[in-house]
């Protein structure tokens, strides 16, 4: 297994993960060809001793001080932990035990033991954060309500607390209030407000070593396939070493998978009874930069539309000035969205009828009496068809983070930018907006869209730095003066779809995400020495602004000589004089033929007619079919709306909308304008006489 590789100068190492399957496995002992449900039922063997040693270990030492000396990185000696969590367990003792009876591998009991300290390592922060809440709870009044001065106290005590977002504060303000509220009292922190966790149903291969797994790429096909060898159990309950007998697993690679990349151990996990596989693997990508950035993409979320940005530069004057050609792209998913609050509602409707059964299953239970069999096996389908349209939900809502993604990567690509500035909504929190507002901004996939773009962009060396939301919509970009929103351009009453700014020497008016685009991308250009890396989320952030610091955002038209490559001028369409009588060529019909044809004499007489019109012409676009099978990120840009192939269950990429990206001119090529009619690679239309 090949951990390192090779990096040049200006690439770093770049370590990502994508998912597999394995539908087959061969018994390297006994030569049984083990197929999906018997690998799986292997695997699941496997899972099940892993997760039991791990809980075991978890709730055993969870508690104040076994978080805390697990945290302080110091064993009882003094002496400094390692930084693996299975050798740091073990150096403090506490080594996790096989169920009696049972043998288990000691690699086994080193998976077990890697799991449990991830788990209590990552604990700790949670623990000092509800010890804060603690620490600041307010003596009267609704702590949800405090005063600038107690949300600054509160700050102060959190370690790293200018960092925490205020949702994470106020969620576990809720979770010690409903604590409070059924006992009374407050708790005394963490390990008694939450119950131990538990081991999340996986095997972390990474722990162990070539006595328990060997992975390598395949000989005849290294680019596509590998071969996982593991030892798994012939039986739950295995009593000798010779019940574990090595499986090979054949598995396909994933497609973001390179023939450089160097492969980790993946991580084991069953779902719908078969074998998926996280591997690990690493690759080298080109080093991403924390400022310095001219030119730059920026993006503003929105409900109906979920994606407006634009592209903005940096000059470099001695006043530096942020400027745009003021062309937005937009990215609409209206369909997708739709279809996943229809799943939302259904799913919801069958949650609802399964607490209503189990209601009365409770109440018969409590009387004494036998349960309705059919009542029985009806809440069990019912929990078995909400199960599978969460399934349909998640995965609808992964494909639309990961079109996100490759529409702000697409786009960041072609304009040559080398970041992409997304705003900060991790504060923000559905309430108070009405039950169908409020239902459609918890439903949004945000932070999954930013973790997308992220790994997305770090493939191409392209940064993403958050930039905080606040004001962005408020002002006018080009004058900073606070806008007025209305409903519509031409309706003033009152909303918050479009804005007008009152400045009457500006007189800017657009919609609402099409100015917040620009307040994003030029707050992020202008505060780019303020940004920090979050360690954490591994995501830059500019946590801070200034309010000195925030210019307007000056117009410009497309530069001619720009990055992506020599464009022709603008054509001068202006009237100055009568049009010319040009001819154009056109086809006639031909039936009935004119009069000055012969056939038209032989057939029709010399007075042979035509129907008015052009002759009609065969349809220039096929009809939009599309197989049922489809990659996700699949994107379409009709002119028009034409969800034929949708309502075929051909993935809701037919309803997605996007602005086209412009193509990148060759170096020699003819150049030709990217935003109008004319030119070799965008002919002019059919002149109408």
């Amino acid at each position: 297994m090949r951990r390192k590789i090779a990096v040049g100068a200006g690439e770093a190492e770049r370590v990502a993960c994508a998912p597999a399957a394995a539908f087959r496995g061969l018994d390297t002992v006994s030569g049984q060809v083990l197929g999906a449900a018997v690998l799986a039922e292997r695997v699941g063997w496997l899972t099940a001793l892993v997760e039991t040693m791990a809980v075991a270990v978890t709730a055993e030492h969870w508690s104040r001080a076994g978080l805390d000396r697990l945290a302080s990185g110091q064993a009882l000696s003094g002496e400094k932990l390692p930084s693996h969590a299975w050798m740091a367990l073990r150096t403090l003792g506490w080594a996790a035990a096989a169920p009696e009876g049972v043998y288990v591998p000691d690699r086994v009991r080193r998976i077990a033991e890697e799991q449990a300290g991830r788990v209590l390592r990552s604990v700790h922060w949670r623990s000092e954060l509800v010890d804060a809440v603690l620490a600041t709870w307010p003596a009267g009044g609704d702590p949800l309500q405090r005063t600038p001065q107690e949300w600054d106290a509160l700050r102060a005590a959190c370690p790293d607390g200018a960092a925490v977002p205020a949702s994470v504060l106020r969620a576990r303000t809720r979770q010690i209030q409903r604590f409070h509220a059924r006992h009374g009292r407050l708790p005394d922190g963490l390990c008694e407000l939450e119950e131990a966790p538990g081991g999340g149903r996986q095997v972390v291969l990474a722990a162990a070593d070539k006595q328990l797994l060997t992975l390598a790429r395949c000989e005849d096909d290294p680019a596509r396939y590998a071969v996982l060898t593991v030892r798994l159990p012939v039986r739950p309950n295995p009593r000798t070493r010779a019940d574990w007998h090595p499986v090979r697993i054949r598995f396909r690679l994933p497609p973001p998978v390179p023939l450089s990349a160097a492969l980790h151990a993946p991580t084991l996990r069953l779902r719908g009874g078969r074998l998926r596989l996280d591997l690990a693997h690493t690759t080298a990508a080109p080093k991403t930069k924390r400022d310095g950035h001219r030119r730059a993409v920026a993006f503003d979320y929105g409900l109906n539309t979920l994606l407006t940005g634009g592209t903005l530069t940096l000059t470099g004057d001695i006043q530096p000035t942020v400027r745009t050609d003021g062309r937005p792209v937009f990215l609409g998913v209206d369909g997708a969205l739709a279809k996943a609050d229809r799943l939302r509602i259904h799913a919801e409707h069958l949650w609802a009828k399964a607490e209503h059964l189990q209601q009365l299953l409770d109440g018969r239970r409590a009387r004494g009496r036998r349960p309705d069999p059919l009542a029985v096996a009806k809440l069990t389908m019912l929990r078995t068809e909400h199960a599978r349209v969460s399934r349909r939900r998640e995965r609808l809502n992964k494909a639309i983070a990961r079109a996100a993604a490759h529409f702000m990567v697409t786009h960041a690509r072609a304009a040559d930018a080398s970041v992409i500035y997304l705003e900060d909504l991790r504060d923000m929190e559905a309430r108070g907006k009405g039950r169908t507002l409020n239902t459609r901004l918890s439903s949004s996939v945000r932070g999954q869209i930013v973790t997308d773009v992220r790994h997305a962009a770090a493939r191409h060396g392209i940064a993403v730095v958050i930039v905080p939301a606040r004001g962005t919509s408020k002002y006018c970009p080009r004058c900073l003066t606070t806008f007025r929103h209305h409903a519509a351009p031409d309706t003033p009453k009152p909303g918050w779809k479009w804005a007008t700014c009152p400045n009457a020497a500006c007189g800017y008016s657009a919609d609402r995400d099409v100015a917040a685009w620009q307040r994003i991308g030029a707050r992020g250009l202008t505060h780019q020495h303020t940004t920090v890396l979050d360690r954490n989320s591994g995501t830059y952030v500019i946590r801070r602004t200034v309010q000195e610091l925030d210019q307007p955002v000056r117009h410009t038209h497309p530069d001619p000589t720009g990055p992506a490559g020599p464009q022709a001028s603008a054509v001068d369409r202006t009237k100055a004089g009568p049009t010319r009588n040009r001819p154009v060529p056109r086809q006639r019909r031909r039936v009935p033929a004119p009069p000055v044809t012969p056939a038209a004499r032989t057939a029709a007489g010399s007075g042979g007619k035509r129907p008015a019109g052009r002759m009609p012409q065969p349809p220039r676009r096929r009809p939009q079919r599309r197989g049922r099978r489809q990659a996700p990120h699949t994107m379409s840009t009709p002119t028009r709306h034409q969800p034929r192939g949708a309502r075929l269950g051909a993935g809701f990429h037919l309803h997605t909308h996007a602005t086209p990206v412009p193509r990148r001119i060759r170096p020699g090529a003819q150049p030709s304008s990217l935003f109008q009619w004319g030119g070799a690679g965008n002919p002019a239309p059919p002149r109408k006489t």
